[in-house]
């Protein structure tokens, strides 16, 4: 089946056939009719599955009729991130290469100037985060009266990140007469308030159950040691035995573990890049086209590149810290085995925590992860643990052999001089059974005159 009887414009078709792709995806195919007949849609779907395309392309058909209005969008596309933003725009950009469309992409961490003269234009599609477009709105340099379409992508993300508020404030600035679509991955009993309260009488499209994970993912558990430097050897290991890996997405927790991490793995010679959401923008859209582009293989990252981010052939997902929320593991491993291409998925597990993590996703998912088997761990063991001495640069160890060859006699003389005195005797410890926790120089005693 094509792309030819969904009802998509000529225009459309043809951009589609150029970038390669003859048949729709199941959520693209289901949805792609009711979007074209101006109903509310609200799509679940997990991820890697074509959610972008089965809003965009009919986007494109709808705004060939009809032109964009200074400072009044047509159309309004809310992302949680700046990343999956720009992805979208890239999209536009890509399907409508037949279209004469002004797109505009509203996030933090760039010019505010530069994003005011494009509203000032006129805006086809508005593509944007929460933050950034109630501030364009609140200093009266954006009107929303004039959206036709409302497009909330990645919503459970939205309530992840504490964007709820925000959508609840867009949502009451934008026309009651909109068309509203609504695409999330899972669907939490906050969403689902937030759909009855926004939708009118939506058409719900479901192609997978919610929080599902690809079948063409193998999933394992490796056990490591609780402290940093054991989950970091568990790690070099893991990626150094690995069998086809191409790329890899390592996710951390916390930013702080991301930035540590990266560091170590740079230190220990491999080709990695770090992403992470206290980088500035420019930082963070070069480390992602880095990984793109096959100029680095490994990405560690936090949850901000867990959701959505199109990278279609990632061959290995680590999760250095299991997740804590489980609805996160699931799109933590939905950014390999994509497009029906077969990927891996590893996580790391130290300690009760993490079992009990790891508990909480299998219940979710509704399947056990195995722990790597007995083979595939004496393949890691044959690995060669990291010694002391490669644990500094070399550089440094032959300038410490430089420096003792060539030390003076004389001073040799002293160093054995020194080594056969006798040790000062041992000072007595004081007794500190009374449990004073008082610093010493309180406890002195003092003279005091009558």
């Amino acid at each position: 089946m094509s792309f030819s009887h969904l009802g998509l414009s000529e225009k459309v078709l043809a951009a589609v056939a150029a970038t390669g792709y003859k048949t729709p995806t199941p959520i693209q195919d289901q949805a792609i009719p009711h979007v074209l007949a101006r109903r509310d849609v609200l799509g679940i779907a997990q991820t890697g599955t074509g959610k972008t395309a089965a809003f965009v392309l009919p986007m494109l058909t709808m705004l060939e009729k009809g032109r964009a209005r200074a400072r009044m969008p047509r159309t309004l596309i809310l992302e949680p991130t700046r990343e999956l933003a720009a992805q979208v725009e890239e999209s536009f950009a890509r399907y409508g290469a037949n279209h004469k469309l002004n797109v505009a992409l509203i996030i933090g961490g760039v010019s505010f100037d530069n994003q005011d003269s494009k509203l000032t234009r006129g805006v086809d599609v508005l593509i944007a985060t929460p933050g950034r477009l109630l501030d364009h709105n609140e200093r009266g340099r954006l009107l929303l009266t004039g959206v036709e379409l409302l497009v909330i992508d990645e919503a459970d993300r939205m309530l992840d990140m504490g964007f709820i508020p925000d959508i609840e404030r867009i949502c009451k600035l934008v026309p009651f007469t909109r068309q509203t679509l609504f695409f999330t991955a899972t669907m939490p009993p906050e969403i689902r308030r937030i759909t009855e309260q926004f939708l009118h009488n939506p058409v719900r499209v479901e192609v997978a159950k919610p929080a599902t994970t690809v079948a063409t993912t193998a999933q394992f558990l490796a056990r490591s040691g609780r402290e940093p430097h054991d989950k970091r050897d568990t790690l070099r290991r893991l990626i150094r035995s690995a069998q086809g890996l191409k790329n890899a997405i390592v996710f951390c927790n916390r930013k702080r573990d991301v930035a540590t991490l990266h560091r170590s793995l740079q230190r220990h010679g491999f080709s990695v890049q770090a992403l992470h959401g206290d980088m500035d923008q420019p930082a963070r859209m070069a480390a992602l086209e880095q990984f793109r582009k096959g100029e680095v293989t490994l990405l560690v990252a936090s949850d901000v590149a867990a959701r959505g981010l199109d990278i279609p052939d990632v061959s290995h997902v680590y999760n250095f810290d299991v997740p804590i929320h489980p609805d996160d593991y699931v799109h933590r491993i939905g950014r390999t085995g994509r497009a029906g291409r077969t990927g891996v998925a590893i996580s790391i597990v130290a300690g009760a925590n993490d079992a009990k993590a790891v508990a909480a996703i299998e219940k979710l998912i509704g399947q056990s992860i195995p722990y790597m088997d007995k083979q595939m761990d004496k393949q890691l063991d044959k690995q060669p643990a990291p010694s002391a001495a490669s644990q500094h640069p070399p550089q440094r160890q032959h300038s410490d052999h430089r420096r003792h060859a060539h030390r003076p006699a004389a001073v040799a003389r002293i160093d054995e001089a020194r080594s056969r005195r006798t040790p000062l005797p041992a000072r007595p410890r004081q007794d500190d059974s009374d449990a004073s926790h008082l610093p010493a120089f309180l406890l002195r005693p003092v003279t005091v005159k009558a």
